[in-house]
């Protein structure tokens, strides 16, 4: 099937109406996306199909949830999932893409300009360092994650950039309840807690992505995140 008829029909299964302008640009990135991906490792996943529910339907099923206007990082974006295509079902975000690999950056760059997307910014630094920055730290109303660590090592990646009484979202598959269990203590100490819980059925591929909305209830700790690769090695 062609990919603009095939993206704007699987979107719409799940309430998702996209523009022309929008399919346009989807498409755009797909093709970029498989392209960059021949010499810089940004996916396991080519299909057409997959890439249309498994990377950009996935990344866009909170769209409807996020406040207008709202100021948002994606931290590890990778390929630029969940971020690039949460801004182009939702242009009004102000969105940064952060990466640790500057060969993704330079990807990411590449789409932004492209695309013409406006208020968005790739950022080449490691979550640790860069949520100790002043100017960015407790900025954000969003700070969006999918396939980056488990729960508790990514509150302490995602949660320093959080504002208070903003969330951290978490893209989770099936059966999340079990990291949400071993991210009890984590949650407690870096000031978050989970408000809500978006599961969606995703019957194309039989899979649930479960959403994770966690509110920042209390400024995280000054020494949170730790640096280095403790927040992964020794998770809270």
């Amino acid at each position: 099937m062609e990919f603009k008829t095939e993206l704007k029909q699987t979107f719409l299964k799940y309430d998702i109406e996209l523009t022309n302008v929008q399919t346009e640009q989807f498409e755009t990135y797909f093709n970029m996306m498989i392209e960059y991906n021949k010499d810089v490792n940004l996916t396991a996943i080519t299909n057409q199909t997959d890439v249309i529910i498994k990377h950009f339907l996935d990344s866009v099923l909170c769209a409807k949830d996020l406040g207008e206007n709202a100021k948002l990082i994606d931290v590890g974006a990778g390929a630029g999932l969940p971020g690039i295509p949460l801004k182009i079902v939702r242009p009004d975000l102000e969105v940064t893409l952060l990466d640790g690999l500057n060969k993704r950056i330079v990807f990411l760059n590449s789409v932004i300009n492209k695309l013409k997307l406006t208020k968005t910014t790739a950022v080449h630094a490691r979550c640790e360092e860069y949520a100790r920055k002043v100017e960015f730290r407790e900025q954000y109303d969003y700070c969006v994650a999918r396939a980056v660590a488990k729960l508790n090592t990514l509150a302490e990646y995602c949660l320093p950039f959080v504002k208070l009484y903003g969330y951290m979202v978490a893209f989770k598959s099936r059966n999340a309840q079990a990291e949400i269990e071993e991210a009890t203590k984590a949650l407690s100490i870096l000031g978050g807690k989970l408000t809500d819980i978006r599961i969606t059925d995703i019957e194309e591929i039989d899979a649930e992505r479960d959403i994770l909305f966690i509110q920042k209830k209390f400024k995280t700790p000054t020494n949170y995140p730790r640096l280095g690769n403790k927040p992964k090695t020794n998770p809270l």
